[in-house]
């Protein structure tokens, strides 16, 4: 890391999903949980331990959730920095991660990430080519969390398949309903062709 502005990196003691959408319930952004939380959300239970918290937002909406969250500060997390902005600083082009930090506890509360797309479109950011509409790709939990839909929080999860990413992978299999499968399919064999889920995903 050439800097790092705020706590280290084991300093996170993250909201919980139910948490944040008290916090964001007035907040006229789409916003969706996504990572390990997006997969148990739509489970319905809590089947492992998480870190962090997660969510994405449409780039151009960043501005609208720091308003929100006032009295929180957003650190842009990315090339070899995490660089504390400034009240009206904008991130370094081509950083898409935020980590916001609770300076009265000295601890991350939570991970912003901001990708292409809109309100009625979700674009995968990794390879913009791959799209849907929102309301097939983004589900809400019994409780009305928005979350991103396991077959595309297993695609963003395809690039490193860490042991908690194969946990994530198995665990939502049996939540695939063939439409959902056959995109996360063709999605992966377009973004990550040699895939060992792709023949999972054939069977």
């Amino acid at each position: 890391m050439t800097r790092w502005d705020g706590p280290p990196a084991e300093s996170w003691a993250a909201w919980s999903p139910w948490d944040l959408a008290e916090r964001l319930a007035d907040l006229d952004v789409p916003w969706c949980v996504v990572g390990g939380w997006a997969i148990d959300l739509a489970l319905g239970t809590t089947t492992r331990t998480h870190e962090d918290l997660e969510i994405a937002i449409p780039r151009g909406d960043l501005p609208a959730i720091r308003r929100h969250l006032d009295g929180f500060v957003f650190h842009a997390a990315g090339a070899g920095e995490v660089h504390r902005l400034g009240p009206t600083e904008s991130p370094p082009d081509g950083v898409h991660q935020h980590w916001v930090l609770d300076p009265v506890a000295d601890v991350w509360r939570l991970d912003v990430m901001t990708e292409p797309g809109d309100a009625d479109t979700w674009v995968f950011r990794r390879d913009p080519s791959i799209e849907a509409p929102r309301a097939a790709v983004v589900g809400r939990s019994p409780d009305g969390i928005p979350h991103l839909r396991p077959h595309g929080a297993l695609l963003f999860k395809a690039k490193a398949t860490r042991p908690k990413d194969q946990h994530d992978f198995d665990v939502a299999f049996g939540l695939l309903g063939d439409a959902e499968r056959i995109w996360l399919r063709d999605a992966l064999a377009r973004a990550h062709p040699d895939h060992d889920w792709i023949a999972r995903l054939d069977g």
